[in-house]
């Protein structure tokens, strides 16, 4: 099975995705780490692996990576683009192992990163992806929650009836 890396244009996916539009208004580190957290949640339901690359090239700077929730966040060097960046990525990480998606709706990104043999998926795509996702974490939790009947503690149905008979033989 191919490794799977979705490299994530973040200042573009933050500029077309309505909450986080809405949240870059008020604050734009706010909205970074709203992408952030959902790409965390995305690539552990997904079991893709996720950078996401910020474009820093108006600061002054050697650019950094580091990483949050196990998603590996790249912010690039002074006079550097994301864009530039993201297509250094894809020619070091694309091999006949791995699959690379770029996530962005730049159209000329896409078909740079289409053309060294990285697949496409837009903004709104990923955000459909997103969706998926939330909506499965939002049904394992109520699954979860049905299965026992311990508030927040999330434990198997066996160790809920072994405790549940252990406290009815201490009474």
């Amino acid at each position: 099975m191919k490794k799977e890396i979705v490299l994530v244009d973040g200042y573009n996916i933050i500029g077309d995705w309505p909450e986080l539009k809405h949240i870059k208004k008020y604050s734009l580190i706010e909205a970074r780490d709203l992408l952030i957290g959902k790409m965390a949640e995305y690539q552990a339901v997904t079991g893709r692996s996720v950078i996401i690359v910020f474009d820093a090239h108006m600061v002054p700077g050697t650019g950094s990576k580091n990483k949050h929730h196990r998603v590996e966040v790249v912010y690039t060097r002074e006079r550097e683009t994301a864009d530039e960046r993201i297509e250094k990525l894809v020619s070091k990480l694309k091999n006949v192992e791995t699959q690379v998606y770029v996530a962005t709706s730049d159209y000329v990104e896409q078909s740079v990163t289409f053309g060294s043999g990285a697949l496409r998926t837009s903004a709104r795509e990923l955000r459909i992806q997103m969706n998926d996702v939330e909506q499965h974490v939002a049904e394992r939790v109520s699954r979860v929650k049905k299965v026992n009947d311990y508030g927040n503690r999330v434990i198997s149905k066996e160790v809920a009836e072994y405790f549940e008979k252990w406290r009815r033989n201490n009474q």
